[in-house]
């Protein structure tokens, strides 16, 4: 077994692209780390989230320090900057969005165990150590955790959002149950 050389990367991408009609989104609600917020954009980039909101609390895109980390993948991207958790809820369901706050909190469920296939997913994702506001879980349809086996309790931001952008694609190309 050998590494793919340009043309078999480019090959294995496309078959990917084809295969893959679902629609993802983020809602970066209050994420400060410009690391974080970076990570967040190469991720969203290489797994073609479609579009990105941020709140008025979230470091911007566009902040500096941010491209260090993104490596120029903004360019593939669009977002919408600005308003609260709530305002920005509202207008991503207005859109047509199924929105899914990734919280720890009383009453979420396993990711894998939420539906993330049957409609266009939003995925809402909180500061780094305050999480989601409340008024973002209150207006959020679902709510779901990634669950962890270790001793500690939390993963990084910008790792349990890529963990949960893959899972929302891993549904769809599953076969159905």
């Amino acid at each position: 077994m050998r590494q793919l050389d340009g043309t078999g990367l480019k090959r294995l991408h496309r078959e990917w692209r084809r295969r893959t009609e679902g629609r993802i989104a983020l809602l970066v609600d209050g994420v400060s780390s410009t690391y974080n917020v970076g990570s967040l954009l190469r991720t969203s980039a290489a797994e073609r989230v479609e579009h990105l909101w941020f709140t008025e609390s979230a470091t911007p895109p566009t902040a500096p320090g941010v491209g260090k980390t993104a490596l120029g993948t903004d360019r593939y991207l669009t977002w919408t900057i600005g308003g609260s958790g709530a305002e920005c809820a509202a207008a991503i369901r207005a859109a047509g969005w199924y929105l899914v706050g990734l919280e720890l909190s009383e009453g979420a469920l396993p990711l894998h165990e939420v539906d993330l296939r049957s409609a266009p997913v939003c995925l809402a994702i909180g500061h780094e150590d305050r999480g989601l506001a409340s008024s973002t879980v209150a207006a959020c349809d679902a709510v779901a955790f990634v669950p962890q086996l270790g001793r500690v309790g939390s993963l990084n931001v910008a790792v349990a959002a890529a963990i949960a952008i893959y899972e929302t694609r891993r549904q769809e190309w599953a076969p159905p149950t």
